[in-house]
């Protein structure tokens, strides 16, 4: 198809990438096989603008790299043939050779809607949308019953830029600055636990996926009377801070609550240095991911069990396989969130057990 060609003189680039803090993190990869496939090109994301105070931005995760040079931001839910005109006419302004479309799974619908539209602005070349006659769907493996990650789906349908896999981590590289790694210290500085402590990030933006203030509680309290040295440090938005404090409450040892005290990438740098993190399926969940520490998360069963599994190995996934499983819903009414609700604190506890206990086994 004619779209699919790629010019042989590329000088720019541009991404399409929606999302918060999760979702680019796990694209990361893609961006740096980019980055890679078009060295001396000038590359552009266009993204949305956060929906909510309690979602983050595109920038500030791929901000401190050189992986992109430039934003272009609108906001989807926005229709209207004013906005539409006005982004049209921001890419036509940049003039991009490509297109590279890192967009997740959708309808058929949607796919020709995008590529209308691209085309519109001028756009011949793209990489990365699904055929028209296929519903570019994540692969499914029979053998663990999980679905292809949203990482490994994302560079599949790039391939054409080149050979990558989601299990070479420098392809999680954050590139961290000096200053970055000076604020994580900073943020630690003085901190008891700093020694050896467990990471918590209780907050979720998404009413299905919120396992519960309660819960969490429990389970810091739980947690810290088996190993009452260890410290906590608790991470997520300026939203998370109630959460935070109802679980320091919980806690028998040091606790730092960071929650919008650092930025997402200084987070990382925190997470970095802990022993263990749990947390809902969340952005903060995929940082720890992509720094290496290991996760014992917490999930609900709203999309296809494995997606939005974290990389990397000695996690502990809480999952339910329930009837109702791939909905999707952002609020769950009918069933009550019984899938995520069907998992019991004392699964959690064990699960951050067998984490800290090989951790201590490795040192």
């Amino acid at each position: 198809m004619p779209w699919r060609r790629i010019p042989d003189d590329v000088r720019r680039v541009l991404v399409f990438r929606l999302g918060s803090l999760g979702d680019t993190v796990v694209a990361l990869p893609s961006f740096r096989l980019v980055a890679r496939a078009f060295p001396q090109a000038e590359r552009r994301v266009l993204t949305n603008v956060p929906r909510s105070a309690r979602e983050t931005d595109l920038d500030a995760v791929l901000g401190g790299t050189d992986l992109v040079h430039g934003y272009m931001h609108f906001d989807p839910s926005e229709r209207s043939a004013a906005a539409i005109a006005a982004v049209r006419r921001s890419i036509r302004d940049y003039a991009p050779d490509v297109l590279v479309y890192l967009v997740e799974q959708g309808s058929r619908l949607r796919t020709v809607r995008h590529l209308a539209f691209f085309m519109s602005c001028g756009l011949m070349s793209i990489v990365g949308m699904p055929e028209l006659g296929a519903d570019g769907s994540h692969a499914f493996d029979p053998d663990t019953g999980l679905w292809e990650s949203e990482a490994a789906y994302l560079l599949r349908r790039i391939s054409a830029l080149g050979e990558a896999s989601v299990d070479d981590p420098a392809l999680w590289d954050l590139g961290f600055t000096p200053e970055e790694r000076q604020q994580a210290d900073a943020a630690l500085r003085g901190f008891a636990g700093a020694g050896g402590f467990l990471a918590m990030a209780p907050g979720s933006k998404i009413e299905a996926k919120d396992w519960g203030a309660e819960n969490w509680a429990l389970l810091a309290g739980a947690v810290s009377a088996r190993s009452p040295g260890l410290g906590l440090v608790t991470v997520g938005g300026p939203a998370d801070r109630e959460r935070a404090a109802r679980v320091a409450a919980s806690w028998r040892g040091p606790h730092r609550d960071l929650c919008g005290a650092v930025s997402p990438r200084v987070s990382a740098l925190v997470l970095a240095r802990a022993r263990m993190l749990a947390a809902h399926d969340s952005g903060p969940m995929h940082l720890a991911a992509a720094v290496g520490t290991p996760v014992m998360a917490i999930f609900s069963a709203r999309a296809r069990p494995g997606i939005w599994f974290p990389r990397g190995e000695g996690n502990r996934i809480l999952h339910r396989d329930v009837a109702c499983g791939g909905c999707g819903l952002e609020t769950c009414v009918v069933e009550r969130k019984r899938c995520i609700t069907a998992i019991g604190v004392g699964e959690a506890v064990a699960a951050c057990r067998d984490i800290l206990s090989a951790r201590t086994h490795a040192a």
